[in-house]
């Protein structure tokens, strides 16, 4: 394999890439990315079997070819060469030189033969998103997603393909979100699946603002072939979480007693400072509400106490009512409307964060000392 590449198709490819790769694998082969030279095109692939992910960038093939190199190291030494190409020849013993300017290096790599083969996409569940809204969908229900090892059904997002429209779900047993979209889905697509925790991360990581996103699934595997506007295509392989998802629709309120609507803005910024005096044995902010007032209390024993006034357009009955403040901050960073609406019941009953769009969180409340 000889080839002719210029540096940020290099440093884009393997950036798209690297993040699969952890520090410690067991097996060598995984800490290598595989690169396939051929008709002007270069393609990187990286996987800790269960996620995997390939770029493909331009470059100028003199010799088709494919190895395998140390991902870390590659991307280190081509982000730092001063030379706008890089020119790399592999030999019969995967041994990769580097030329670029006057910088000359020679790694060691691994037969392309050793890297696990790459399963192949099917065809027959198919459908095409835009990758705004995907990106979105995913951004602001990933929020709940469980880390919990032991309840691993819930270590995900899970996402349901109906007619018309897209609806994807995630909660670890303390909160829920909910995101649904009207979007164009043929009837061929319908299914759902639970798409693990670092799929997820990664997919977020690799969408941009505009383009579209194509996505495929089995009964164990999801593909996703990235394509932003103007930049370099990308395909997530990923395993599946087996297992049923839990009925998310239980533990939705059906009805509520009041609805108060409050400035994302001004709410989030309160509640960042009344959580600078919880602690990790204390953690919980009480929301008392009265008549056109919100009053955000941290009160920690070891610390002292803070409280934050808002003045909001309330007019019912006196109600306070204790939450994570992390878990309530969490839905505020990542929706952009200026407007959001709490609807509570009591104390002890789940809280409703709801926005004018399809998208609503449910919060279980916590004892008040």
């Amino acid at each position: 394999m000889k080839l002719t590449i210029p540096k940020d198709q290099l440093i884009a490819g393997l950036q798209s890439v690297q993040n699969i790769v952890g520090a410690r694998t067991t097996l060598p082969i995984l800490s290598n990315v595989l690169i396939q030279a051929d008709s002007g095109k270069v393609e990187f692939t990286a996987t800790d079997l269960d996620v995997t992910i390939s770029c493909t960038v331009q470059g100028e093939v003199k010799s088709a070819g494919k190895t395998t190199l140390p991902v870390k190291r590659l991307f280190g030494i081509a982000r730092e060469l001063p030379a706008p190409s890089i020119d790399l020849e592999v030999d019969s013993k995967n041994i990769v030189t580097l030329q670029a300017g006057g910088s000359f290096y020679r790694m060691h790599g691994l037969a392309a033969d050793e890297f696990p083969p790459v399963a192949k996409a099917a065809d027959n569940r198919k459908l095409t998103l835009p990758m705004d809204k995907f990106r979105s969908m995913l951004r602001r229900s990933g929020i709940a997603m469980s880390t919990d090892e032991s309840r691993y059904v819930l270590n995900g997002v899970f996402m349901k393909f109906a007619p018309d429209k897209v609806t994807m779900v995630a909660t670890d047993g303390r909160r829920l979100a909910l995101d649904e979209e009207e979007m164009d889905t043929p009837g061929t697509a319908e299914g759902s699946f639970i798409l693990p925790t670092k799929a997820c991360t990664e997919l977020g990581r690799l969408m941009q603002d505009k383009g579209e996103v194509e996505i495929r699934f089995t009964e164990s595997q999801a593909f996703f072939s990235v394509r932003p506007e103007g930049g370099a295509p990308v395909q997530l392989i990923s395993k599946l979480v087996e297992g049923n998802y839990p009925n998310y629709n239980q533990v939705i309120p059906k009805e509520t007693k009041e609805r108060i609507s409050l400035q994302r803005e001004e709410f989030l910024q309160a509640l960042r400072r009344a959580e600078l005096m919880t602690s990790e044995k204390s953690n919980s902010v009480k929301l008392s509400f009265e008549k056109n007032r919100l009053d955000i209390t941290a009160n920690t024993p070891e610390i002292g106490e803070g409280r934050e006034s808002l003045g909001v357009n309330y007019k019912g009955r006196d109600l306070a009512v204790a939450f994570n403040p992390t878990y309530l901050m969490d839905p505020l960073k990542v929706l952009e409307t200026d407007e959001v609406f709490l609807e509570l019941t009591d104390e002890l009953s789940p809280g409703l964060l709801k926005i004018n769009g399809p998208f609503l969180y449910v919060l279980m409340p916590m004892r008040m000392s």
